[in-house]
């Protein structure tokens, strides 16, 4: 039977899906995305899918994928997102398929457990019994019974935690066949795994680490698979631009002279002065930082002359000449004791690369890349591509034995997978703005790929309301965050939280969050969360749950709001009633003065293009929809979307704006907007 058939079986009313699953609806939209991928995979090339909320994605590529019989790699945009697949939707697909696969999941290497660097870690800390010490305490203790190594099976350990990097390795700290614990190694028996599977998930910054540095093992698995599908694939671009560049961070910097101060000690004590030369990199490393200044305003920071912007450049000069001679005498000291045991050996490898990229930024910046500064707690330079399109369009050419990225000089070729060359699926709930999907296709170098646009199948006019507070001050008017937050609270006290408040900037978050922590104080009946305080996995966990306690008779709030910006934009699902209002504060449209963003800007200007109509605007689109798409999660959520800009209404760009966002209905009046919340309320 033809796998377009096959497929299109499975997805029928009376097919596997539905005998294996009582909540499984057959959606027309669901079966069409899968009988396209479907196609692709037994011909070859590029399928680009914007599937709207709803459409059931997931099954929709897992299904003709292991039909297919071929070999598979899943790539989805977060470690929890791919957990989440390999743990829960690839067994239950399976499992109503009746196939037999064996399936494997691959993290990058900071994700697992290192067993050298565990044994080093503890004498690092000396006689400290703090919160670090407990945390080590607790990997110890778990390392001694994990199978895979994978820190996310540790229970209560955040991902931010310090301890992190002391027990993981890098790609610069890892010793590789050199290492005493090789065979044990976590990372290594993944990897193993992983070429013996017929399907392996991975992670975008897993796909891009090898694409740059062939380091991930990926290097190996590739040519022995023929689908490659990407989920979430709008951050493809984004990713890929964080690594098919050059970075160099004070993190960095400071992570390797604690590893020469370690090894110096354990290894060579009294052969050279280890302390010496460690801290010398280190006040270097701290000077350099101080260099660039404080924090304010935007993180990035462009570098388009010698010196980065707002930084002093005797200072800056002084703290990178300081930087080169303190490498270049651990170098030497390293030169004595290289082939004496193996952290050395790699500790010598680390130094001249941290060389190799001071000399890179000491010269002029490539016209197809842009530079900055990210200016933090600590210190990044950086130079990348303005996108990663001329990086890979020859990695998914459609004509496979050409050379690709993968060729010498960037990975292995696409000889082996035969002559229907190899099968690229891209796909996510936002791609773009137009039935071309360029706002995706363009900087990825896709341009040859066959798009298709599944609609939602969700009842948005029924389920789903727009307002926009026409008396609200314009986003440029400094009052408008505080204005804002009197409307909204008005609203949230109306509808008894359940509010998510998205922001385009880390001022307006704090503007609003304190106005809201003031409006509603501890002991009112309304919680809210505000960004930054906790980690995202903890507060999304809350949100969530806030609404199951006052259904439970726990009491404990009325509602919740959560005010948020940057990364909450997406990835947070709260289907039910815990979200019935989604505020987003203005338009999101690129930030001016970015650098990333003023390079695509120039490019395009340069080209003849429009930088509006072509960038700014698709992005926010592409912003706008994901934004929208936290309020409806399934056929029986409702709510209410404010857009608080005006523009939105009255500019003429507006109209595409309001495309971009799906078929509401539209409140005219604060009237109506009030009996919307109410409705709501009485649900």
């Amino acid at each position: 039977m033809p796998l377009r058939e096959a497929v299109s079986a499975v997805f029928a009313p009376d097919g596997p899906l539905s005998r294996a699953h009582a909540q499984f609806r057959s959606r027309p939209g669901q079966t069409e995305m899968a009988c396209a991928i479907a196609d692709t995979i037994e011909e070859g090339g590029a399928l680009v899918v914007e599937a709207g909320t709803g459409v059931g994605k997931t099954f929709a590529y897992l299904v003709p994928a292991l039909l297919s019989g071929e070999r598979v790699v899943v790539s989805t945009a977060t470690k929890a997102l791919q957990d989440q697949l390999f743990s829960r939707d690839l067994p239950r697909v399976i499992q109503a398929l009746g196939v037999t696969a064996r399936t494997a999941l691959l993290k990058g290497r900071s994700s697992y457990l290192c067993l050298h660097r565990l044994e080093q870690a503890r004498p690092g800390l000396g006689g400290r019994a703090d919160a670090l010490a407990a945390a080590l305490a607790s990997v110890e203790h778990w390392a001694q019974a994990t199978q895979s190594g994978d820190l996310a099976e540790l229970p209560g350990l955040d991902e931010r935690s310090p301890v992190i990097p002391l027990v993981t390795s890098t790609r610069e700290n890892c010793l590789g066949s050199a290492c005493p614990r090789f065979a044990q190694c976590h990372v290594n028996l993944a990897r193993r795994e992983a070429l013996a599977a017929d399907v392996v998930v991975i992670n975008h910054h897993l796909f891009f680490a090898d694409v740059a540095v062939r380091e991930s093992g990926m290097a190996e698995l590739l040519p022995s698979v023929r689908v490659v599908l990407f989920d979430e694939a709008h951050q493809l671009n984004e990713t890929g631009v964080q690594f098919l560049g050059v970075q160099l961070g004070t993190g960095q910097l400071l992570d390797y002279a604690r590893d020469l101060l370690t090894a110096g000690l354990d290894g060579a004590q009294g052969f050279r002065d280890w302390p010496a030369l460690a801290a010398d990199i280190d006040h270097a490393a701290r000077d350099l930082r101080i260099a660039a200044g404080p924090v304010e305003g935007a993180a990035r920071r462009a570098w388009q002359e010698a010196v980065p912007e707002r930084t002093e450049p005797v200072a800056w000069t002084r703290a990178l000449q300081d930087l080169v001679a303190a490498l270049r005498a651990a170098l030497a000291a390293l030169d004595a004791v290289a082939g004496t045991a193996p952290d050395f050996t790699r500790l010598h490898e680390r130094t001249v690369v941290l060389l190799e990229r001071l000399v890179a930024f000491a010269q002029d910046c490539g016209t197809q890349s842009v530079r900055w500064l990210d200016v933090g707690t600590q210190l990044r330079l950086v130079e990348s591509p303005l996108d990663i399109g001329l990086a890979l369009q020859g990695l998914w050419a459609p004509a496979a034995p050409e050379p690709s990225a993968w060729d010498e000089g960037g990975g292995p070729s696409d000889a082996s997978t035969g002559p229907r060359g190899r099968s690229w699926i891209f796909t996510s709930a936002t791609l773009g703005d137009d039935p071309a999907l360029r706002w995706f296709t363009e900087p990825c170098g896709l341009q040859h790929a066959r798009t298709l646009q599944v609609p939602s199948p969700f009842d948005y006019a029924r389920q789903s309301a727009l307002y926009i507070p026409l008396d609200l001050p314009r986003p440029a008017d400094p009052a408008h965050s505080v204005r804002l937050a009197d409307w909204a609270g008005d609203a949230i006290a109306r509808l008894g939280g359940r509010t998510l408040l998205l922001t385009t900037t880390l001022r307006s978050l704090h503007v609003i969050g304190t106005a809201l922590r003031q409006r509603f104080p501890m002991g009112s009946g309304i919680d809210v969360l505000v960004q930054g305080e906790a980690g995202k996995r903890q507060i999304m966990e809350r949100f969530r749950q806030a609404e199951d306690a006052v259904e439970g008779g726990m009491g404990l709030a009325q509602g919740c709001v959560l005010v948020a910006s940057a990364s909450f934009w997406e990835g947070l699902d709260v289907p039910g009633d815990a979200l019935q209002l989604l505020i987003v504060d203005k338009l999101p449209f690129p930030p001016p003065g970015d650098p990333l963003v003023d390079a695509r800007t120039r490019q395009l200007e340069q080209e003849g293009r429009s930088a509006f109509k072509d960038f700014a605007l698709p992005e926010a689109a592409v912003a706008l929809k994901q934004g929208a798409g936290r309020l409806i999660r399934t056929e029986t959520d409702s709510g209410v979307l404010v857009v608080a800009d005006t523009r939105l209404a009255t500019m003429g760009y507006g109209k595409r704006l309001l495309r971009a966002l799906p078929p509401m209905q539209r409140l005219q009046t604060q009237e109506a907007f009030d009996a919307a919340l109410d409705a709501l309320r009485q649900g």
